[in-house]
């Protein structure tokens, strides 16, 4: 009896342990993940990804973060960039044994959830029909981080009324940036409305 009342409990801890780890790894955030390769206390609403200067098609991409509700400002969520360069091929950097997308870039939101990228149009890899595309990761406070669906554009000319039929019924096609030009250099808009539990909604 005595043995079978050690078992029990045996099992009953196991079972508590594995349910707390269980919750525990919920909450784990994947510090490998890109977005965390700068520290947040070094970012704000604004940034520039690199050879921005030297780009043909510069493009300002900004937008709104927006909570839940769809309407209040969502401040402080980090949003992080990386696109392959002018040809559709991302430029691979190494840094010690860590090797990374060149062109990338952070901005976590001010008080209005307002966010602005000093980027450039990317190219589409041609020889593999890949559309143009930039690919955003996104963290809200006290959230796990997500992969948000890429950003495509408008004038792609791989971007075909199929593709957009089918975004439209299964997807969403407000994710395709509409270029305008302004003072000289192409803008689109992209806001974001996040789910209550932090995983990414209507965008």
């Amino acid at each position: 009896m005595k043995n079978l009342l050690t078992l029990v409990f045996v099992i009953a801890f196991l079972n508590i342990y594995t349910n707390v780890k269980a919750q525990e790894s919920n909450t784990i955030l994947d510090f490998n993940n890109p977005i965390y390769d700068r520290a947040e206390d070094q970012l704000r609403s604004t940034d520039t990804i690199p050879d921005f200067r030297s780009k043909k098609n510069k493009l300002k991409l900004t937008g709104i973060i927006y909570q839940s509700d769809g309407v209040t400002p969502a401040n402080d969520v980090i949003l992080f960039i990386e696109q392959p360069n002018e040809n559709g091929e991302f430029d691979l950097r190494n840094t010690g044994e860590d090797r990374y997308v060149f062109h990338r870039s952070w901005i976590k939101t001010d008080a209005d959830g307002r966010y602005t990228f000093y980027t450039f149009v990317p190219g589409g890899d041609r020889r593999y029909n890949q559309l143009q595309q930039i690919f955003p990761v996104i963290k809200a406070p006290s959230s796990e981080e997500y992969v948000v669906e890429s950003f495509l554009f408008d004038e792609d000319p791989l971007l075909t009324k199929t593709c957009r039929k089918r975004m439209t019924k299964k997807g969403d096609p407000t994710r395709i940036l509409k270029l305008k030009t302004e003072d000289g250099i192409f803008v689109a808009e992209r806001n974001i409305t996040l789910k209550p539990n932090g995983t990414l909604a209507k965008i």
